[in-house]
Protein backbone atom coordinates (compact mmCIF):
# COMPACT_ATOMS: atom_id res chain seq x y z
CA UNK A 1 0.00 0.00 0.00
CA UNK A 2 1.46 3.87 -0.88
CA UNK A 3 1.20 6.75 1.23
CA UNK A 4 -0.05 10.24 0.02
CA UNK A 5 3.13 12.04 -1.34
CA UNK A 6 4.58 13.61 1.99
CA UNK A 7 4.39 17.35 2.36
CA UNK A 8 5.12 18.97 5.15
CA UNK A 9 2.01 20.52 5.22
CA UNK A 10 1.07 16.45 5.87
CA UNK A 11 3.59 15.63 8.73
CA UNK A 12 3.33 16.83 12.40
CA UNK A 13 5.76 16.71 15.02
CA UNK A 14 4.27 15.37 18.36
CA UNK A 15 6.66 16.25 22.04
CA UNK A 16 5.48 14.53 24.72
CA UNK A 17 6.67 16.57 27.86
CA UNK A 18 6.58 16.34 31.78
CA UNK A 19 8.18 18.68 33.72
CA UNK A 20 10.97 19.74 30.25
CA UNK A 21 10.72 23.28 31.25
CA UNK A 22 14.86 23.85 30.47
CA UNK A 23 14.89 22.11 27.11
CA UNK A 24 11.20 22.32 25.59
CA UNK A 25 11.76 25.49 23.86
CA UNK A 26 14.92 24.86 21.92
CA UNK A 27 13.23 21.48 20.78
CA UNK A 28 10.11 23.33 19.50
CA UNK A 29 12.13 26.49 17.85
CA UNK A 30 14.26 23.25 15.73
CA UNK A 31 11.38 21.76 14.59
CA UNK A 32 9.18 24.01 13.47
CA UNK A 33 11.69 25.50 11.05
CA UNK A 34 10.82 22.28 9.27
CA UNK A 35 6.81 20.96 10.43
CA UNK A 36 3.83 22.58 12.80
CA UNK A 37 4.45 21.25 16.66
CA UNK A 38 2.45 20.27 19.38
CA UNK A 39 3.42 19.47 22.81
CA UNK A 40 1.58 17.28 24.96
CA UNK A 41 2.55 18.11 28.66
CA UNK A 42 1.56 15.13 30.41
CA UNK A 43 0.37 17.04 33.99
CA UNK A 44 4.26 18.43 34.38
CA UNK A 45 4.04 20.80 38.06
CA UNK A 46 6.97 23.08 35.79
CA UNK A 47 6.30 25.75 33.24
CA UNK A 48 6.58 23.03 30.49
CA UNK A 49 2.99 24.44 29.07
CA UNK A 50 3.42 27.88 29.64
CA UNK A 51 6.70 28.04 27.83
CA UNK A 52 6.04 25.44 24.86
CA UNK A 53 3.14 27.58 24.29
CA UNK A 54 5.46 30.49 24.11
CA UNK A 55 7.63 28.99 21.94
CA UNK A 56 5.10 28.25 18.75
CA UNK A 57 3.71 24.86 19.75
CA UNK A 58 -0.13 23.84 19.95
CA UNK A 59 -0.15 22.30 23.55
CA UNK A 60 -2.54 20.09 24.96
CA UNK A 61 -2.75 19.64 28.58
CA UNK A 62 -3.10 16.53 30.36
CA UNK A 63 -3.81 16.43 33.86
CA UNK A 64 -2.83 14.67 36.22
CA UNK A 65 0.40 12.68 34.61
CA UNK A 66 -0.85 9.61 32.80
CA UNK A 67 2.49 8.49 31.49
CA UNK A 68 4.28 8.81 28.33
CA UNK A 69 2.41 6.38 26.42
CA UNK A 70 -1.31 8.20 27.58
CA UNK A 71 0.32 11.42 26.25
CA UNK A 72 1.63 10.08 22.25
CA UNK A 73 -1.66 8.72 22.32
CA UNK A 74 -3.21 12.22 22.73
CA UNK A 75 -0.86 13.68 20.24
CA UNK A 76 -1.58 10.94 17.84
CA UNK A 77 -5.47 11.66 18.29
CA UNK A 78 -5.12 15.54 17.83
CA UNK A 79 -3.06 14.49 14.35
CA UNK A 80 -5.62 11.63 13.14
CA UNK A 81 -8.57 14.40 13.75
CA UNK A 82 -6.77 17.56 12.08
CA UNK A 83 -5.91 14.91 8.74
CA UNK A 84 -1.90 14.54 8.84
CA UNK A 85 -0.50 12.07 7.36
CA UNK A 86 2.19 11.42 9.88
CA UNK A 87 3.93 12.35 12.78
CA UNK A 88 7.43 13.03 13.95
CA UNK A 89 8.02 12.36 17.20
CA UNK A 90 11.01 13.80 19.95
CA UNK A 91 11.40 13.67 22.99
CA UNK A 92 11.94 17.05 24.94
CA UNK A 93 14.50 16.48 26.83
CA UNK A 94 17.07 17.75 24.10
CA UNK A 95 18.34 13.92 23.18
CA UNK A 96 17.37 14.23 19.85
CA UNK A 97 18.13 16.78 17.17
CA UNK A 98 15.67 18.66 15.52
CA UNK A 99 17.96 19.26 12.50
CA UNK A 100 17.74 15.43 11.53
CA UNK A 101 13.91 15.73 11.39
CA UNK A 102 14.69 15.82 6.90
CA UNK A 103 16.18 12.21 7.33
CA UNK A 104 12.99 10.70 8.44
CA UNK A 105 11.08 12.41 5.94
CA UNK A 106 13.60 11.39 3.01
CA UNK A 107 12.64 7.99 4.44
CA UNK A 108 9.41 7.94 4.70
CA UNK A 109 9.23 9.35 0.48
CA UNK A 110 12.15 6.58 -0.12
CA UNK A 111 9.95 3.56 1.15
CA UNK A 112 6.62 4.56 2.40
CA UNK A 113 7.65 3.21 5.09
CA UNK A 114 4.76 3.01 8.24
CA UNK A 115 7.29 3.05 11.22
CA UNK A 116 10.88 4.98 10.99
CA UNK A 117 13.16 4.98 13.97
CA UNK A 118 16.13 6.88 14.85
CA UNK A 119 18.69 4.43 15.97
CA UNK A 120 21.54 5.87 17.87
CA UNK A 121 25.37 4.60 18.47
CA UNK A 122 24.99 2.50 21.10
CA UNK A 123 29.08 2.80 21.86
CA UNK A 124 28.38 6.33 22.81
CA UNK A 125 25.80 5.86 25.56
CA UNK A 126 26.74 5.92 29.30
CA UNK A 127 27.71 2.68 30.31
CA UNK A 128 24.59 1.42 32.20
CA UNK A 129 22.45 3.16 29.24
CA UNK A 130 24.41 0.76 27.44
CA UNK A 131 24.52 -2.33 29.17
CA UNK A 132 20.47 -2.14 29.83
CA UNK A 133 19.67 -1.05 26.00
CA UNK A 134 21.78 -4.14 24.91
CA UNK A 135 19.92 -6.46 26.83
CA UNK A 136 16.63 -5.40 26.01
CA UNK A 137 17.30 -5.45 22.23
CA UNK A 138 18.73 -8.99 22.34
CA UNK A 139 15.03 -9.78 24.16
CA UNK A 140 12.92 -7.72 22.27
CA UNK A 141 14.29 -9.35 19.06
CA UNK A 142 13.63 -12.79 20.27
CA UNK A 143 10.30 -11.85 21.04
CA UNK A 144 9.76 -9.99 17.60
CA UNK A 145 11.26 -12.52 15.55
CA UNK A 146 13.31 -10.72 13.50
CA UNK A 147 16.67 -8.45 14.55
CA UNK A 148 15.46 -4.96 16.91
CA UNK A 149 18.05 -2.13 16.24
CA UNK A 150 16.93 0.53 18.79
CA UNK A 151 13.80 -0.06 20.79
CA UNK A 152 14.05 2.78 22.87
CA UNK A 153 14.74 5.35 21.09
CA UNK A 154 11.94 8.27 21.05
CA UNK A 155 12.82 9.99 17.67
CA UNK A 156 10.46 8.48 15.29
CA UNK A 157 7.79 8.65 12.29
CA UNK A 158 4.64 7.10 12.00
CA UNK A 159 2.00 6.61 9.03
CA UNK A 160 -1.62 7.52 9.17
CA UNK A 161 -2.37 3.84 9.15
CA UNK A 162 -0.09 2.66 11.60
CA UNK A 163 -1.39 5.18 13.93
CA UNK A 164 -5.14 4.22 13.41
CA UNK A 165 -4.16 0.64 14.46
CA UNK A 166 -2.41 1.78 17.87
CA UNK A 167 -4.81 4.56 18.83
CA UNK A 168 -6.78 2.33 20.69
CA UNK A 169 -3.95 0.67 22.98
CA UNK A 170 -4.32 0.83 26.77
CA UNK A 171 -0.04 1.01 27.24
CA UNK A 172 0.51 4.61 29.48
CA UNK A 173 4.28 4.36 29.85
CA UNK A 174 7.78 3.89 27.65
CA UNK A 175 6.03 0.75 26.96
CA UNK A 176 3.63 1.87 24.32
CA UNK A 177 6.90 2.65 21.99
CA UNK A 178 7.67 -0.86 22.27
CA UNK A 179 3.99 -2.01 21.56
CA UNK A 180 4.13 -0.11 18.28
CA UNK A 181 7.04 -1.97 17.15
CA UNK A 182 5.09 -5.38 17.38
CA UNK A 183 2.11 -4.29 16.13
CA UNK A 184 3.69 -3.05 13.14
CA UNK A 185 5.66 -6.04 12.70
CA UNK A 186 2.74 -7.79 13.53
CA UNK A 187 0.48 -6.23 10.36
CA UNK A 188 3.23 -6.83 7.96
CA UNK A 189 3.88 -2.95 7.57
CA UNK A 190 7.43 -1.89 6.96
CA UNK A 191 9.63 -0.80 9.53
CA UNK A 192 12.92 0.95 8.63
CA UNK A 193 15.66 2.58 10.35
CA UNK A 194 17.53 5.84 10.01
CA UNK A 195 20.89 6.56 11.75
CA UNK A 196 20.85 9.59 14.52
CA UNK A 197 22.97 11.43 17.13
CA UNK A 198 23.58 9.88 20.10
CA UNK A 199 23.17 12.79 22.57
CA UNK A 200 23.56 12.79 26.02
CA UNK A 201 23.61 15.33 28.79
CA UNK A 202 22.66 16.11 32.10
CA UNK A 203 18.47 14.74 31.40
CA UNK A 204 16.46 13.64 34.41
CA UNK A 205 15.04 9.98 33.36
CA UNK A 206 11.72 9.50 34.67
CA UNK A 207 11.73 5.50 34.82
CA UNK A 208 11.31 4.43 37.95
CA UNK A 209 14.01 1.36 37.93
CA UNK A 210 11.60 -1.41 39.57
CA UNK A 211 8.84 -0.90 37.41
CA UNK A 212 10.52 -0.59 34.74
CA UNK A 213 11.31 -3.87 34.82
CA UNK A 214 8.10 -5.73 35.46
CA UNK A 215 6.77 -3.90 32.51
CA UNK A 216 9.64 -4.90 30.33
CA UNK A 217 9.26 -8.72 31.11
CA UNK A 218 5.22 -8.13 30.35
CA UNK A 219 6.20 -6.42 27.24
CA UNK A 220 8.11 -9.16 25.92
CA UNK A 221 5.93 -12.19 26.73
CA UNK A 222 2.90 -9.92 25.22
CA UNK A 223 5.01 -9.40 21.99
CA UNK A 224 6.31 -13.13 22.35
CA UNK A 225 2.22 -14.01 21.94
CA UNK A 226 1.48 -11.08 19.70
CA UNK A 227 3.84 -12.88 17.42
CA UNK A 228 2.68 -16.42 18.15
CA UNK A 229 -1.15 -15.84 17.33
Amino acid sequence: MSHPSIHPANVLVMIPAYNEEAGVADVISGSKVFLPVIVVDDGSTDRTAEIAEKAGAVVIRQVPNQGKGAAMRAGFRYALEHGYEAVITLDADRQHNPAEIPLFLERYQQTNADLIIGERDFSKMPIVRRCSNTIGRAMFSWALGQKDRDNQSGYRLLSRRLLEKIITSTERGFEYEVEMMAVCVKLGYLLEWVTIQTIYGDEKSHIKPLKHIVNWFRIIAKTRRMMKS
